[in-house]
């Protein structure tokens, strides 16, 4: 006859109507489902549900005596030696049955109703921390640290051990770093591991497509995979070189950890830091893993941002404006300083350069001082001298730096609206290009060069007088205005070259020889006429050869991504170093005739506002306003996270998590109390 031994009087007593194993009070109890069966010739303990016992089987002993306690109600380690109670069961049970505790009850049946009770048990199979939520090695060693220490000092009643307090020791720092490449190795390689784990009792190998197949790897005591080394011998190398942890090329922890090393070593020295990982750690493909961590790094990517130009456009109107007056349509840049001598003293002169743009004339005028006045003064002579012109350009003068600072520094005291108030008529408009692009007035930049280089050549050692300076600056000007325009004609090696001088002069240089005036109607009749027959001539021939090498590419080849409002960038100054480089957010952009961005506006933290052509802009590879309004992931925030991105995010976590906080405190309890209850008995797999 089986009999089941119970403390709970009232339960013994109760009719289970409901055949569910809960106490009178309402709290699970697990005694009930534990019971002590009394065999004829031997004694066991056995799990045993209630709904399949009957009344009479069921009787009492007391609380101190009911050996079930030993399994489910203990406050410190039980004692499970071989001559304890839980295997030697009840005391009396080794007597005879008259002998037995006489119960102090009845059996009877009760109306009272058993209500059944929910216990929620949850298994958490997941690791306590997801890598994935951290940017930074150290930071989630040392969060992985404190989470040991807590398990430490939560088991420290029962083992009696000090808490641990302060920052984590090298040995939790350690602890949790072999936690971190324990996990990595685990989700990477799972099948791997598990055939080492059962590698004693199988003689299963590792497949030979596996990517560790060539490493040959084991697991040391702390259940760490390593490649097996051929160094073993060498008394100098640490065991981290002679077999070094295997980690996975694309794992997260393992990218945090090439990163960390990236940075120890001041995002260079990229060989240094290859070296470095192979004296601890074997990544299959390591430089191919190295190489996406420097890609993925936002330093480097700042570092390496260079400005992407849009295709070159086509060219203006003015550059292509044949049959008209040469300096019809100019540009103007001034170039210098040039020193002269007056008695005793030395001063300083400037160029004026005037060019043609489309018959690619020039005209160069000696500019005393860079005031305003003078400015005007050497317009208005070259005004009286080749005409009224119908169009100026010319830059802001921030680009004068380019050729000179001196000059760069005193032209940014010039009075522009004095000049162009002065300049501008009703047949004058003055155009001025955007600030620091310097490729967008090459028309000028190009003969400024060309003068620059010819005067090096005749000036002499000895500063020169103001006369000497004209009349040289004279001579060059004849010289530049010679040039050829076009190459000589492969059908015709004798015919004449090109020259902007058959525009202005009707010659190459004007080296006619003397004739006896004819002043008679007839003459006169048939010179005008010859007169406009040989410009004719000079501009088909200006259409016919010259106009064709312009319509050649000579960089800026590839299409690019436009610059939008809103983009990050950096604005590119060669004067100074890459770290002084300003940087801003755009705020609005301009657009050519071909409807390509060729220049934008950018708002700076400190400068205010630049108008800066593309080429002088990098865009840097970083998030903007409409990427974090959609997945606003960074509540820190950054130079591309607005406060009311923020703000949004900050208030999305707080309704999601006011909406969930019951069915996360169900879960937190249930796992609360397993994660305890593995904690003293020290069942955590570290």
């Amino acid at each position: 006859m089986v009999k089941i031994f119970n403390d709970q009087l009232l339960v013994v007593t109760k009719k289970m109507k409901s055949k569910k194993a809960f106490g009178p009070d309402g709290i699970p109890n697990v005694a009930l489902k534990t019971a002590i069966l009394v065999l004829p010739d031997m004694f066991s303990i056995v799990l045993l549900k209630t709904e399949t016992s009957e009344i009479a089987t069921w009787r009492w002993v007391g609380t101190k005596q009911n050996v079930a306690d030993e399994a489910t109600k203990w406050q410190r380690l039980p004692d499970l030696g071989n001559d304890s109670r839980w295997f030697r069961s009840l005391e009396f049970l080794w007597q005879e049955r008259n002998n037995w505790p006489v119960e102090p009850f009845t059996t009877g049946t009760t109306k009272e109703e058993i209500r059944s009770h929910l216990f929620h048990h949850r298994v958490v199979m997941k690791p306590c921390i997801n890598a994935e939520y951290f940017s930074n090695w150290k930071r989630l060693v040392g969060t992985v640290g404190f989470v040991f220490r807590f398990l430490g000092n939560c088991r420290s009643k029962v083992t009696g051990i000090q808490r641990n307090l302060g920052p984590p020791s090298s040995m939790e720092l350690q602890q949790a770093s072999n936690y971190l490449f324990r996990e990595a190795q685990r989700e990477s390689f799972p099948e791997e591991v598990a055939i080492l784990l059962n590698r004693n009792a199988t003689t299963k190998a590792l497949p030979k497509q596996s990517a560790i197949y060539t490493m040959k790897p084991f697991l040391d005591e702390n259940q760490l995979m390593r490649m097996f080394g051929r160094i073993s011998r060498c008394e100098y190398a640490t065991m981290d070189a002679q077999n070094p942890v295997v980690l996975p090329k694309n794992h997260h922890i393992t990218k945090l950890l090439v990163r960390d090393y990236h940075e120890r070593f001041h995002h260079c020295n990229h060989e240094t830091v290859i070296n470095e990982l192979r004296q601890k750690f074997r990544i299959p493909k390591q430089r191919v893993a190295y190489r996406n961590v420097r890609a993925n790094c936002q330093k480097c990517k700042n570092q390496r941002a260079i400005s992407q130009p849009p295709p070159m456009g086509d060219l203006s109107k003015v550059r292509l404006a044949a049959f008209y007056r040469p300096f019809t349509f100019v540009g103007v840049d001034y170039f210098g300083p040039i020193m002269v001598a007056l008695g005793r003293r030395s001063e300083k002169r400037w160029g004026l350069l005037v060019t043609c743009l489309t018959t690619r004339a020039v005209y160069i005028e000696v500019a005393h001082t860079l005031n305003a006045d003078s400015c005007v003064m050497a317009i208005r002579n070259f005004m009286v001298r080749r005409g009224v012109p119908n169009q100026i350009f010319s830059d802001r003068g921030t680009n004068f730096t380019a050729a000179n600072k001196e000059l760069g520094a005193t032209l940014a005291e010039l009075d522009q609206d004095k000049i162009v108030q002065e300049i501008v008529g009703p047949n004058t408009e003055w155009c001025f290009i955007p600030p620091a692009s310097s490729h967008m007035g090459g028309s000028w930049e190009r003969l400024i060069q060309s003068v620059k280089r010819n005067l090096e050549q005749i000036r002499p050692r000895c500063y020169l007088s103001d006369e000497a300076l004209r009349n040289q600056l004279i001579e060059i000007e004849g010289t530049i205005n010679s040039r050829p325009l076009t190459h000589v004609p492969a059908d015709d090696p004798d015919a004449p070259v090109l020259t902007p001088n058959h525009f202005i002069l009707g010659s190459s240089s004007d080296l006619k020889p003397a004739a006896l005036l004819d002043d008679s109607a007839l003459a006169l009749k048939r010179s005008w006429r010859n007169s406009q027959v040989e410009a004719n001539i000079f501009w088909r021939r200006w259409v016919r050869d010259y106009m064709p090498n312009l319509t050649r590419h000579t960089k800026w080849f590839s299409e690019i991504k436009a610059i939008e409002v809103g983009d990050i960038v950096v604005i590119v100054d060669p004067d100074h170093p890459r770290n002084c480089w300003p940087k801003g957010r755009i705020i609005s952009v301009n657009r050519g005739k071909d409807g390509k961005v060729r220049s934008a506006a950018v708002q700076t933290a400190i400068r205010g506002v630049y108008e800066r052509p593309v080429v002088k802009l990098a865009v840097l590879d970083v998030r903007r306003d409409e990427q974090v309004s959609h997945n606003c992931g960074v509540p820190g925030g950054s130079v591309t996270t607005p406060r009311s991105a923020r703000l949004t995010f900050w208030s999305n976590t707080m309704d999601v998590a006011t909406s969930h906080v019951e069915s996360y405190m169900t879960d937190y309890r249930a796992v609360t109390t397993v994660t305890y209850q593995q904690t003293m008995t020290g069942n955590i797999n570290y």
